[in-house]
Formats: C-alpha cells, sequence, structure tokens
C-alpha cells in the first residue's frame, strides 16, 4: 500500500490562496460539504479547510479539519492534480447541529462520510470544469 503524505506545500494556507479559489466561482454542495475548485498550475493538488464556530467548540472543529484532511491525504491518487480545493462545512448540516445540539441524536461525521462525499464532489465539479 503507497503512503501518502499532507506536507505543507500541499496546502492552501494564506487568506489571499483562500480568495482565489473562491473568485473562481466553481462550486458544489451536498448536505454535508462545500467544495470549491480552481485550476493551480502546479502537478500536484492543494487543500483548504474552512469550518464555522457553528459546527462546535474548537475540539470539534479541529476533528472535523483533521477528518477532511485524511480524507484528502488518503484520496490523492483518485483526485485531478493541478487544482487547489476548498472544503467547508456545509451550512446546512451545521444548522442541523445547532438545532438538536441538546439531543444526542446528531450524527457525527465520520471518515468515510467525509470521504465519499468529498470524492463524489470533486468528481462532479472536475468533470464540469
Amino acid at each position: 500500500m503507497k503512503r501518502f503524505s499532507f506536507p505543507k506545500n500541499k496546502r492552501l494556507a494564506s487568506n489571499k490562496q483562500f480568495k482565489a479559489v473562491l473568485s473562481h466561482r466553481k462550486a458544489a454542495g451536498n448536505g454535508l460539504l462545500r467544495l470549491y475548485v480552481a485550476p493551480n498550475n502546479l502537478d500536484y493538488p492543494r487543500l483548504g479547510i474552512s469550518v464555522r464556530k457553528s459546527c462546535g467548540n474548537a475540539v470539534a472543529r479541529n476533528r472535523l479539519k483533521r477528518l477532511l484532511r485524511e480524507a484528502f491525504r488518503q484520496s490523492q491518487e483518485q483526485i485531478p492534480a493541478g487544482f487547489d480545493y476548498l472544503v467547508m462545512i456545509s451550512t446546512q448540516w451545521a444548522k442541523n447541529k445547532t438545532q438538536d445540539a441538546g439531543r444526542k441524536t446528531q450524527e457525527q461525521p465520520t471518515f468515510e462520510r467525509f470521504n465519499a462525499s468529498f470524492l463524489a464532489l470533486v468528481k462532479k465539479l472536475v468533470r464540469e470544469a
């Protein structure tokens, strides 16, 4: 099994990089994620993650980011190179989470859900590009 890494050069880190992806206006979403894509003229993909405060406290937000990074890291062979990917947790999911905060019935996203959702959105957007 091939090992994948997630070095700093594969990350979107600056506000300028995030705005460049958003300004490209190529996006798709489902009930869990919203994905923005823009070409990056590199031979590898890069990932940026944005999680709103409405998704929970710092511990919950960091867990969501770790799951998204891992989905990206393990899917590097399946996603096209040469694109920047900006992933956001869907506002629809965040609203449901805050409404259900008092109940334990809210299903927490798992790695499998994030991975499947991310790959489905990538295929949809890259096919359109």
